[in-house]
C-alpha cells in the first residue's frame, strides 16, 4: 500500500500542476489569445501560431527551454537548440532569403524615389532608440528595442542577437510580430488622421514597364552599394537580394521554389516556436516588457506617420502626382502594410489602385529596416 502510494505521490509531482504559477497562467492565457487572434482573427497565421504555441509549452515544461550547461546531462530543451540558431543570426537571414524569393522588386525599380518614402518610415526606429534610453535601457538594449518600429521580427531578432541582448530577445520578439499581425488596425486611424479625402483620393500614374535587366541587375547593384557601405548589413541584404536573383535570374527555378516554400516554411516553425519559447512568465512578465511593447507601439506610429508625412511633402513637390497613403507602406511589414494602403484608398474611391505603388516603399522598407539595424552595429562596433 506504501509502494502505491508513493509511486501515485511521485506522479503527483511530476505534472505540471504542482509547478505552475500565477504568471504561468497569465501566459498561457495570454498565448490562447494569440492562437485566438490566428486562427479565428487571421492575424498573420504563419507567425503568431508557432509563438503561441512555443509560449504555451515554455509556460507549461519550462524544461523545453533548458539550457545545455544546466541540464543534469548535458542535453538541453529541444527549443534550446532552436532558441540557439536565432542568437547565432542563422534563422532570420534564412528568413530574409525566403522574402527575396517571393518578393518582387519591380514596383521599387520603376519607381526609385520609393527609396525616400521606405527611409522616411525609418524614423520610427530612431524615436524609439531615444525613447528607450530615456526609458533608463542601456545603448545596445535601446537600439535593439527601435528595431520594432520598422514591424520586422527577423531584424529584430538578429540585431538583439548581435548586440546580445538575449535577456530581452523574447518580448522584443513578440511584440515586432504582433504590431506586424496588427498592420490593419493600428495604421488606419494614423493615415486618416494625417490626411485629407482629396488626397486619399489621388489616382497614381500606372508604373512603367521593368526589363528583365534590371531585374536581375537590381540585386546584385544594392549587394555591392549597401555592403560595401556597411558590411555589417551582409548577412540580411545579402540574403535578400540572393533570393530575389534566384526569382528573378530564372536559371535556378528549383532553388527559387525551395527557399520560397519548403525553407521558409521551415524555417517560420523553427523561429517562431522558439522566440515564443523565450516568454516563460519570468522573463515576460516584468515592467521592461511593458516598456518595451509601449516603446514598440510608439515606434511603429512614428514610423507610419513619417511615412505618411514625407508622402505628403513628395506630393506637394510634385503636384498632386503621389498618394499621401503609399508612405505608410514603408514600414516592413510585407506586403500586408501595402495592402492597407490599398485598402485605405480603395475606402476613399473604389476605383482608386495603390497596391502596386505602395509595394515600392514597402520593399524599401525592408532594406530600409536592415540598413538601421547594421547601421547601430556600426555604431556599437558589432561584426
Amino acid at each position: 500500500m506504501e509502494y502505491i502510494s508513493n509511486t501515485l505521490g511521485n506522479l503527483v509531482q511530476q505534472t505540471a500542476f504542482m509547478n505552475l504559477t500565477v504568471g504561468n497562467l497569465v501566459m498561457i492565457g495570454v498565448a490562447c489569445l494569440f492562437l485566438y487572434l490566428a486562427i479565428r482573427h487571421g492575424f498573420e497565421p504563419l507567425l503568431l501560431v508557432p509563438i503561441a504555441f512555443g509560449m504555451l509549452l515554455v509556460n507549461i515544461y519550462p524544461d523545453i527551454m533548458l539550457h545545455a550547461e544546466d541540464a543534469a546531462n548535458g542535453t538541453g530543451g529541444l527549443l534550446y537548440y532552436f532558441y540557439k540558431l536565432d542568437e547565432w543570426a542563422i534563422l532570420p537571414s534564412l528568413i530574409f532569403l525566403g522574402v527575396g524569393a517571393m518578393t518582387d522588386f519591380g514596383p521599387l525599380i520603376a519607381n526609385p524615389k520609393s527609396f525616400l518614402l521606405g527611409a522616411a518610415a525609418q524614423f520610427g526606429i530612431f524615436a524609439a532608440y531615444l525613447g528607450a534610453m530615456a526609458m533608463g535601457f542601456s545603448d545596445k538594449a535601446a537600439a535593439a528595442i527601435s528595431i520594432i518600429g520598422g514591424a520586422d521580427g527577423p531584424t529584430s531578432i538578429f540585431l538583439a542577437g548581435k548586440l546580445q541582448q538575449t535577456a530581452i530577445l523574447g518580448p522584443i520578439a513578440v511584440a515586432a510580430y504582433s504590431y506586424m499581425s496588427l498592420v490593419p488596425i493600428i495604421q488606419p486611424p494614423i493615415m486618416k488622421l494625417l490626411t485629407t479625402e482629396k488626397e486619399r483620393k489621388i489616382k497614381m500614374e500606372q508604373l512603367r514597364p521593368v526589363s528583365k535587366l534590371e531585374r536581375i541587375l537590381f540585386p546584385i547593384i544594392v549587394t555591392i552599394v549597401v555592403c560595401v557601405i556597411l558590411p555589417t548589413t551582409a548577412p540580411l541584404v545579402g540574403m535578400l537580394m540572393l533570393g530575389n536573383l534566384f526569382k528573378e535570374s530564372g536559371v535556378v527555378r528549383q532553388l527559387t521554389e525551395t527557399a520560397s516554400n519548403a525553407l521558409m516554411y521551415i524555417v517560420v516553425i523553427l523561429l517562431g516556436t522558439s522566440v515564443g519559447a523565450t516568454t516563460s512568465a519570468e522573463a515576460f512578465l516584468n515592467w521592461d516588457t511593458i516598456k518595451i511593447v509601449i516603446l514598440g507601439l510608439i515606434a511603429f506610429a512614428f514610423g507610419t506617420a513619417a511615412g505618411v508625412l514625407f508622402g505628403k511633402l513628395m506630393c506637394l513637390v510634385t503636384g498632386g502626382k503621389v498618394n499621401p497613403l503609399i508612405g505608410s507602406a514603408g514600414v516592413s511589414a510585407v506586403p500586408m502594410a501595402a495592402r492597407v494602403s490599398q485598402k485605405v484608398g480603395a475606402e476613399a474611391d473604389p476605383t482608386n489602385f495603390l497596391l502596386m505603388h505602395a509595394m515600392g516603399p514597402n520593399v524599401a522598407g525592408v532594406i530600409g529596416t536592415a540598413v538601421a539595424a547594421g547601421t547601430f552595429m556600426a555604431i556599437f562596433g558589432v561584426k
